[in-house]
């Protein structure tokens, strides 16, 4: 079978209907095995239009016209429409059939059958129609032999290999899973596929046929996705891949893949929802840990049924927040999940977890030595913001990850160094971006981060206000601003040389800026305790802005 539902055309020329016209295959004798999909019987001149492709058409010759030019073109638009067989009855308007009708029937390749003898088309009809609807309720029950079959290996404690292996075996040939994007999650074969080659074989063999070949899937092959629950990418959590390796794929193989994808699509739907589940669990460990709900003697022992074993060395903190604006609904399983992957080439003990409602990412790495602090936390940050990409968790518009690196130390200090990570990673956010930030870098954002969020927003503002309010001012109505020259002075520590450099002014144009910026705050700029609180209102300044 070509298409689903529907029977062969030399089936239907065996059933009694047709077979008491006594039919007498005069054109396309070699086809067929073509599939007949309906039956139509008319008589007019355009009745190609009428039809979709797949039909057995029966007709008395009436429409077929009286010239050669004009039985050439009805064969050639019934073969262009795709028809399975056309069967003409011989009486009135033929005795045999034309010359010229059977000639462009054998040159376009669509079998032509004449019947001796007068039939009822109605019941030709009816009898092929009941064929059809039979050949398809079988198939209909193969393929719930398949479902039911894949259920009862899920019930009895079987998961994704173990349906695999049943599609493959009731296909005869290799099955793969693969996720959206073309990777390999699984790969089942049958022992007789397995003597023609291996199914990690075949599928290297697909691989390189892909990258040779632009887009489409190989010939012959069947593929179903298997849905994911969610809107646009994620409504497909993964790929069916059956493979014409042993032998052809029919129909039934397409119905029989369809029911393994809706039961895959639960099995993937629940493991998703395990993994989250994990992962928030080791979420909840690390943030008790932090808030002193676990003692340093009682979380080594908590921490090895998570599965994490450090050896000796120091436990490194490090937390990665998300930015405000995204929802705390994303797939966090897949976070968890692409994060660790990432870790996995850094070579140190881990512990991931999630804590979706706070957007963050709580984690401890075991180090061999403190002098590893830096490079780890390199390669971190990086697996870090490469598994907020793979999950999608990135928006347009949106901030970029905070990641914060605390103080490694033992267990004892493991529990202060976490909460001082989270707090520092949310005061961080708005900084000028980096890689990763060292937490013992940012306390005094820290510091003014926690007066905006406990209650003294108000005294901030207006401690912000004093100190360059009029720079604010004068920046909104004057040109050119000057906030960003004396960001960049106190940032070189008043060392006029480097500001000028880096802001690409002359000294005399510094120096005018500098003495501006110092009659508009009524201060002087080489007064420390005047820098200082310039240095605390800029840091201070965003949470007021």
């Amino acid at each position: 079978m070509e298409n689903q539902g529907g029977i062969t055309v030399r089936r239907a020329l065996e059933l009694p209907g047709l077979r008491g016209g006594l039919p007498e295959v005069v054109a396309g004798a070699d086809r067929l095995d073509r599939t007949v999909r309906w039956v139509h019987a008319g008589e007019v001149p355009n009745i190609a239009s009428l039809l979709k492709g797949g039909e057995l058409l029966l007709t008395t010759g009436l429409g077929l016209g009286t010239r050669p030019a004009e039985q050439r073109a009805f064969v050639r638009r019934l073969a262009d429409r795709g028809i399975a067989a056309l069967v003409v009855e011989l009486g009135p308007r033929f005795s045999r059939l034309p010359a010229t009708l059977v000639e462009t029937a054998r040159t376009a390749g669509l079998p032509l059958v004449q019947l001796h003898r007068e039939v009822p088309f109605v019941s030709v009809t009816e009898e092929v129609h009941t064929e059809i609807v039979n050949g398809h309720y079988a198939l209909l029950r193969q393929a719930e032999e398949v479902h039911r079959r894949c259920t009862e290996a899920l019930l009895g404690g079987g998961g994704v290999p173990q349906v695999l292996r049943i599609l493959a075996d009731f296909a005869a040939n290799p099955v793969f899973l693969e996720t959206a994007d073309g990777t390999l999650l699984y790969a089942a074969g049958t022992d007789a596929a397995a003597a023609c080659a291996d199914p990690l074989q075949v599928w290297e063999g697909l691989r390189g046929q892909r990258a040779a070949r632009e887009a489409g899937p190989p010939t012959g092959a069947v593929l179903v996705d298997v849905p994911g629950g969610g809107p646009g990418a994620g409504s497909v959590r993964a790929r069916l891949v059956l493979l014409s390796v042993s032998g052809p794929l029919s129909p039934v193989h397409r119905m029989a893949a369809e029911r393994a994808a809706g039961i895959l699509a639960v099995v993937l739907m629940q493991a998703r929802q395990e993994e989250e589940l994990a992962a928030r669990g080791r979420g909840d460990f690390l943030t008790d840990l932090a808030e002193g709900r676990i003692t340093a003697e009682d979380a080594p022992a908590q921490a090895r049924v998570l599965g994490f074993r450090p050896g000796d060395g120091p436990l490194l903190p490090v937390v990665m927040r998300l930015a405000s604006e995204l929802s705390p609904s994303g797939n966090w399983a897949l976070l968890a999940r692409a994060v660790l992957e990432e870790l996995g080439s850094v070579g140190v003990p881990v512990l991931l977890g999630v804590r979706p409602v706070e957007g963050r990412v709580p984690l401890l790495l075991g180090l061999r030595a403190e002098s590893e602090r830096t490079a780890v936390a390199d390669r971190v940050a990086a697996a870090l913001r490469a598994g907020v990409e793979r999950a999608g968790l990135e928006r347009a518009g949106a901030h970029a990850p905070v990641v914060v690196v605390g103080v490694a130390g033992g267990w004892a200090a493991a529990s202060a160094g976490l909460r001082h990570a989270a707090e520092t990673a949310a005061a961080a956010q708005g900084l000028p971006e980096r890689p990763w930030y060292d937490a013992r870098r940012l306390d005094i954002d820290l510091l003014l981060w926690r007066l905006h969020h406990h209650g003294e927003g108000t005294a901030l503002a207006a401690f912000v206000d004093r100190a360059i309010g009029p720079l604010t001012e004068h920046d909104r109505t004057s040109r050119p601003p000057l906030l960003p020259t004396l960001q960049t002075y106190l940032a070189h520590a008043g060392r006029k040389a480097e500001t000028a450099r880096e802001l690409h002014l002359n000294r005399q144009t510094l120096y005018n800026r500098l003495a501006r910026i110092g009659d508009l705050l009524g201060t002087d700029l080489d007064d420390p305790q005047t820098v200082l609180a310039l240095s605390l209102a800029l840091r201070a300044r965003r949470y007021t802005v």
